[in-house]
């Protein structure tokens, strides 16, 4: 019985030697968890970036950028407030640098962002508590807040924002080009939810309130 217990452990000792040496072969090597995981995020990678850059592209097109959007209040407006039958709450306010206005009784009313049917209904409601029974409040923008124009003008600086204004016009109010400037595709700045945009735009078009141009250099 010996012999034969002999043999069949030498025939398994050579079964699992062949398995161990196909298993450790240099031919394949196995693949390591490391190994994955940097080919998983060399492919996600390229993936991640096209969909960042079709996401700004599609919040940049000339159409959004153009958009007739409702007016949104910000720093520097001057706004007419009337409360029916409140004359001493009627008056004209300045967003202020936080954002917000300051009337009697309710104190500050953050404006920033709002339209004025908005900023309207916020005031209605802070007088409601305790102050005015039903208050009926309208505003509306006395003065726009001044746009800014920098570059190859002949005077950069602010100016006062005029309704319809367009990059013509605005360059024409800081006046005019320079004999360097490049006068087509100027550049807008505009502050949008979020950050600013920036786009080169003919000058046709319209400026907003709060708008940066910049007119740059041409090379020739």
């Amino acid at each position: 019985m010996r012999p034969v217990s002999l043999f069949v452990v030498a025939l398994f000792a050579v079964a699992v030697g062949g398995c161990a040496s196909l298993s450790t072969g240099t031919d394949t090597p196995a693949a390591s968890a490391a190994d994955l995981d940097s080919l998983a995020y060399a492919r996600a990678v390229p993936l991640v970036a096209a969909r960042a850059q079709a996401q700004a592209q599609a919040e940049m097109t000339p159409a959004a950028f153009a958009a007739e959007l409702p007016y949104a209040l910000d720093t520097g407006d001057k706004l007419r407030v009337v409360v029916f039958g409140q004359d001493g709450l009627s008056n004209s306010y300045v967003v202020d640098a936080s954002g917000a206005i300051t009337m009697p009784l309710i104190k500050a009313v953050s404006a920033r962002g709002l339209t004025t049917a908005a900023l309207a209904r916020a005031v209605a409601e802070r007088l409601r508590q305790g102050f005015v029974r039903e208050p009926h409040v309208a505003i509306e923008v006395e003065v726009y807040r001044p746009f800014f124009i920098l570059g190859e003008v002949t005077a950069p600086g602010q100016y006062a924002y005029v309704p319809q204004m367009t990059v013509e016009k605005a360059v024409a109010v800081a006046g005019g080009f320079t004999p360097r400037a490049y006068r087509w595709d100027i550049e807008i700045e505009r502050p949008v939810a979020g950050g600013v945009a920036r786009r080169a735009v003919p000058p046709i078009e319209r400026v907003r309130p709060g708008d940066t141009i910049v007119v740059r250099e041409r090379w020739f």
